[in-house]
């Protein structure tokens, strides 16, 4: 069960806390969309500059994504494999950590605010599940450190997810 008030506001000590609290909140009894609502809400409680946590998931019908679980102002609904942060972190199955993304090729811009973003891919034996896509207003707000953990929470949930 979620615990408030356990973030300390270092990122070094609540990333763990928050890996551990992805897997007390995961509830497999539940729908997908529900364990994904509240680990997007848990990570948007943990992060500090950050204006949109949330998921998008892959649509075998499109071959694309579609907007999810999220935190924040309203977002795009589709994005192409291959188009955005997001469609080049399915595409290339790695994660994309973007310091400006005014500079980066083909961006989509949901909300004009985001200055930096970091996707990364949630994928299972080579099969695209979605993506969890962070944005913030301050450019280069993501680092290696975030990058280690927000995968790690990624391969925490790929296993539980149904």
């Amino acid at each position: 069960m979620f615990q408030r008030g356990v973030f300390a506001g270092k990122r070094i000590e609540d990333y763990p806390v928050a890996v551990s609290q992805v897997k007390e909140l995961w509830d497999s009894t539940l729908p997908l969309a529900a364990n994904l609502a509240n680990i997007s809400a848990l990570l948007n409680l943990c992060l500090d500059r950050v204006s949109w946590v949330g998921f998008y998931l892959w649509d075998t019908t499109t071959s694309g994504l579609v907007l999810g679980p999220f935190q924040g102002f309203p977002a795009c609904t589709r994005i192409a494999l291959g188009k955005g942060v997001c469609g080049t972190a399915v595409s290339t199955r790695r994660t994309q950590s973007v310091p400006d993304v005014a500079r980066f090729p083909g961006y989509i811009a949901c909300d004009t605010a985001t200055l930096s973003e970091i996707v990364v891919p949630i994928i299972r034996q080579g099969q695209p599940l979605g993506v969890l896509d962070i944005d913030s207003p301050e450019r280069a707000r993501f680092d290696e450190i975030d990058q280690e953990w927000l995968e790690l929470i990624v391969e925490t949930i790929v296993p539980l997810w149904p």
